[in-house]
C-alpha cells in the first residue's frame, strides 16, 4: 500500500472543523449565516495550539505554517498568552470552511477517513 501524504489543504481542512467543533454548531444549518455574528460574540472558543497539532497529526513547524497560512486568509486569530497560543476561528473561516467542505471530502476522503482510523469520523465529515 503506498503512503497518502497529507497536503496543506487536508491540514487546513482539518484545522478549521476542529476549530468550528468548539462553536458546537451544526455547520450546515439552514441561516447560519444570519445567526454567526451572535455566535461568534457569545462564545468564541480558543484552542491551544498543541489541541491543533495533535488533532492534524503534525510537527510543530508544519502546525506553524498552516496557522499562519489561515491567519494570513483571515480564516483564524492567534492570541499568545505567557507560554502558548490560543487559536480561535473567525466568520470568514466558518464560512470556508462551510462552503469547502464538500469539495475537501470529495477530492480527499480516503486519506480523511485513514486520518480517523483510530477514532470516530467527526460530524462534519458527510458523505453523500
Amino acid at each position: 500500500m503506498v503512503k497518502q501524504y497529507k497536503t496543506w489543504e487536508i491540514y487546513m481542512c482539518l484545522t478549521l472543523n476542529r476549530l468550528v467543533m468548539e462553536l458546537d454548531i451544526d455547520l450546515y444549518q439552514e441561516g447560519l449565516e444570519d445567526k454567526l455574528d451572535e455566535i461568534l460574540d457569545q462564545s468564541k472558543p480558543k484552542v491551544p495550539k498543541s489541541e491543533i497539532s495533535y488533532e492534524i497529526k503534525s510537527n510543530y513547524q508544519m502546525t506553524n505554517k498552516i496557522l499562519n497560512k489561515l491567519k494570513d486568509m483571515g480564516l483564524i486569530e492567534m492570541e499568545q498568552d505567557e507560554r502558548s497560543y490560543n487559536i480561535s476561528i473567525t466568520k470568514k473561516g466558518v464560512l470556508y470552511i462551510r462552503k469547502h467542505n464538500e469539495f475537501y471530502i470529495s477530492m480527499y476522503e480516503d486519506i480523511i477517513r485513514d486520518h480517523y482510523k483510530f477514532r470516530p469520523i467527526p460530524s462534519w465529515f458527510k458523505v453523500e
